[in-house]
């Protein structure tokens, strides 16, 4: 498990150098095609790309809770979700994360934040009405478990890099059939420029698939990461099991956020599910029974 974390964490580091070398791609292409000689271009796209990477850093966790319509609750307001939460905290020796709940029949929760101190905990009141005591605890032990982890903050990162990168293919593109550049056809290399055209087609679907990756592993990650917090991955895999079979669309769908919780919210087509940040339901149950004993 703590291997796991550690590599996870080294990971951490590889993925956001590809993605920054992929940014520096694009911001390469764009000052050849479009610039004036100097590297003013590339060096906008590098810092204008961090900023928004420190942005979303600070401002992701806020954000998720007002896209999902979350509210903030106490003790008082949702004991059950409350306690399970504050138990789990203890349990790990962790600072108590703020508790949100949604308004929404479709089961499923969600952790957002950039550490442990500045963590959020949601969960939908459908998830809230289906889930035993047992199954809420192996739940919300699985979204502690992305706080443990730091899966929250990677996943903000990776998100902001992968809207950067969306971002700026859509830009070069647009400006590469509509505006053309400042070299004419006969300085600029078909092939270079071809090529370049390309990587931005292309660019897009491949940060996608590395979120996705990412996305999936963290999710094993954390299923184990709960069950050897509660010691019973019985229940959490119950929990799946009801997830599958009581999910539906959330209400309030925004796939920018999809990768952060439990269940798919979108409930995708074959092929939307190549770019899934979540692994199949099936999977997660059968490495939580098939290492049951483990915990």
């Amino acid at each position: 498990m703590y291997r796991a974390i550690a590599r996870n964490k080294r990971n951490t580091v590889f993925i956001i150098l590809v993605f920054l070398l992929i940014i520096g791609g694009l911001g390469f292409f764009a000052n050849w095609y479009y610039g004036d000689g100097s590297w003013t271009i590339f060096i906008g796209t590098i810092v204008g790309s961090l900023a928004y990477v420190v942005l979303q850093y600070f401002a992701a966790g806020r954000q998720a809770v007002a896209i999902s319509g979350g509210r903030e609750i106490t003790k008082a307001d949702e004991p059950r979700l409350y306690r399970t939460v504050e138990n789990l905290a203890i349990t790990n020796g962790m600072p108590m994360p703020k508790v949100y709940v949604i308004d929404d029949p479709a089961p499923n929760a969600f952790a957002t934040g950039r550490d442990p101190e500045h963590a959020i905990v949601a969960a939908t009141t459908g998830l809230l009405e289906i889930m035993t005591d047992s199954e809420l605890e192996g739940v919300m032990a699985h979204e502690m478990g992305h706080v443990k982890n730091y899966d929250i903050r990677v996943s903000m990162i990776v998100f902001g890099l992968v809207v950067v990168i969306g971002f700026l293919a859509d830009i070069l593109l647009r400006m590469s059939f509509f505006a053309g550049g400042n070299r004419n056809n006969n300085n600029a290399n078909p092939i270079i420029l071809v090529l370049g055209i390309a990587a931005m087609l292309i660019a897009p679907l491949v940060a996608g698939l590395v979120q996705a990756a990412v996305s999936r592993e963290r999710e094993y990650l954390a299923d184990a990461t709960g069950a050897l917090t509660t010691r019973h991955p019985e229940a959490l895999a119950s929990a799946l099991h009801k997830l599958g079979e009581y999910g539906r669309p959330m209400r309030r769908q925004n796939t920018s956020m999809a990768h952060m919780w439990i269940s798919d919210p979108t409930k995708p087509g074959i092929i939307d599910r190549m770019f899934s940040t979540h692994p199949p339901i099936p999977d997660r149950i059968r490495r939580l029974l098939g290492s049951a004993d483990r915990f």
